[in-house]
C-alpha cells in the first residue's frame, strides 16, 4: 500500500498541472472562438437562443475532445499547448467553412435557426472526433 500512495504523491503534481494546463487552453480556445464569431454568442444565449447554444456547446466539445485525448498521451505540457492551438486552428477554419456552405450563418444563429446550429456543432464535433483519434495516433 505504501507503494501506491507513493505513486500518487509523484504523480500528483504532474496530473494536476497536465489538467489545469488543459482547462486553461479549453477556456483560451473558447474565448477565442467567441471574439472570432460575428454574433454574440453570450447574449444570444442568455437571450435563450438555442441556436447559439448549441453551436457554443459544440465548441466547448471541440475542443476538449482532442484535449482530452492529447492528455492520454501527453508527454509535457508543451504537447497539451501545441495540440491546443492546433484545435482551436481547425476549428476556426470548420466555422469558416460552414459559414460559407450554409450562407449567412450569422443571421441563422442570430435568428435562432437551430438547423444550422446543429451542423455547426456536428461540424465541429466531427473534427474534434478526428483530431483525437490523430493525437492519439
Amino acid at each position: 500500500m505504501e507503494a501506491v500512495w507513493q505513486s500518487i504523491l509523484a504523480g500528483a503534481p504532474v496530473l494536476l498541472l497536465h489538467v489545469a494546463v488543459a482547462l486553461a487552453m479549453l477556456v483560451i480556445g473558447v474565448v477565442a472562438y467567441v471574439w472570432v464569431t460575428p454574433w454574440e454568442d453570450l447574449r444570444l444565449v442568455r437571450e435563450g437562443n438555442k441556436a447559439a447554444a448549441i453551436a457554443l456547446a459544440g465548441i466547448f466539445l471541440g475542443l476538449a475532445i482532442p484535449l482530452a485525448s492529447t492528455l492520454a498521451g501527453s508527454v509535457n505540457v508543451w504537447d497539451i499547448i501545441l495540440w491546443g492551438i492546433l484545435t482551436l486552428v481547425l476549428q476556426i477554419v470548420t466555422f469558416k467553412i460552414i459559414d460559407l456552405l450554409l450562407r449567412d450563418l450569422t443571421g441563422r444563429i442570430e435568428k435562432g435557426d437551430v438547423a444550422a446550429g446543429i451542423v455547426l456543432a456536428g461540424a465541429k464535433l466531427s473534427v474534434a472526433v478526428i483530431v483525437a483519434a490523430a493525437v492519439s495516433g
